[in-house]
C-alpha cells in the first residue's frame, strides 16, 4: 500500500458549527445537525426499538425527532457545556420520548415526510441481526453509535483506497482492521506480495485508520474530548 493517502475527506468541525449557531439564526448550523442525525440515525432508531417500540412506531418516532431536533428553536437547546454531540442527542431523544408524545402525536408530528433518509426495512433486518442481550438501551445505544462510527471510517478509508488502486489489498486486509485473525502468508501468496510487503502495508492502514477514527470523532466532540471520547467509545464495543 502505498503511503500517499489522501487528506481527511470530511470536516472535523461540524459539532462545533453546531454550537458555534446555538442561540441564533444560523442555516449552517442546521446544515451540519442534519449531517450528523443522517450519519447516526441507526442507533437512535436501534435506542427506539430497544424501548419496546415496534418497527414501525419506532421509525414514526425516530422520523418525529428529527423533525423537532431540526427545528430552528431546537439548536437554542444545545448546551456548549456537554461538550459531545452523542451525549447531546440521546438526552434530546430521552426528553422527546418522555414528554406527551405518543405514538399518534408522533405519526403526525412527523407528517410523513422523511426529515433523515433510511429505509425502514434495511433497518429493521439490521436490528433482528443483533444478539439479544440484558444490555439497557442507554448502553446498546452506545455500542451501536460506535459501531455506526467505526463503519463510517471504514467506508472512508475503503474510499481512499480505492482511489488509490488499492482496492484488492484492502478487502484482503480489511478483517486486520476489524479484529479478525488473517494469516498474512496467504494473503501474500494470493496477492503475489511478500509477507514482509503486507505487513508494512497492515502498518500503514492501521496507522491511517487511527487518524480517521480520531478525525470523524472530532466531528462530534470537543477538540479537548477526543481521546476521552476514543476510549469510551472503543470501550463500548467491547461490552
Amino acid at each position: 500500500m502505498e503511503s500517499s493517502f489522501q487528506a481527511m475527506s470530511f470536516p472535523t468541525t461540524l459539532w462545533t458549527v453546531v454550537l458555534d449557531g446555538a442561540g441564533g439564526e444560523s442555516a449552517r448550523a442546521g446544515q451540519a445537525l442534519a449531517q450528523l442525525c443522517q450519519a447516526y440515525w441507526y442507533p437512535l432508531y436501534s435506542f427506539v426499538r430497544r424501548r419496546g417500540h415496534c418497527p414501525h412506531d419506532a421509525e414514526d418516532l425516530t422520523q418525529a425527532f428529527f423533525t423537532h431536533l431540526l427545528e430552528k428553536t431546537a439548536l437554542e437547546k444545545v448546551d456548549p457545556a456537554r461538550g459531545r454531540f452523542r451525549t447531546f442527542l440521546l438526552a434530546a431523544l430521552k426528553n422527546f420520548l418522555a414528554n406527551d408524545w405518543d405514538q399518534s402525536q408522533a405519526r403526525k408530528r412527523g407528517g410523513g415526510r422523511a426529515i433523515v433518509s433510511f429505509d425502514q426495512e434495511t433497518a429493521e433486518n439490521r436490528y433482528r441481526l443483533e444478539p439479544s442481550h440484558a444490555k439497557t438501551p442507554e448502553r446498546h445505544f452506545e455500542r451501536q453509535w460506535a459501531l455506526a462510527l467505526l463503519e463510517q471510517v471504514l467506508e472512508t478509508l475503503g474510499g481512499e483506497c480505492l482511489s488509490e488502486g488499492n482496492a484488492e489489498l484492502f478487502a484482503a486486509l480489511k478483517p486486520v482492521l476489524t479484529g479478525q485473525q488473517v494469516s498474512y502468508a496467504e494473503i501474500a501468496a494470493k496477492l503475489r506480495r511478500t509477507t514482509g510487503a503486507i505487513k508494512v502495508a497492515v502498518h500503514r492502514l492501521r496507522h491511517r485508520y487511527r487518524i480517521l477514527i480520531r478525525a470523524r470523532i472530532g466531528e462530534t466532540v470537543a477538540p479537548d474530548d477526543v481521546e476521552d471520547e476514543l476510549r469510551h467509545l472503543l470501550d463500548a464495543v467491547g461490552r
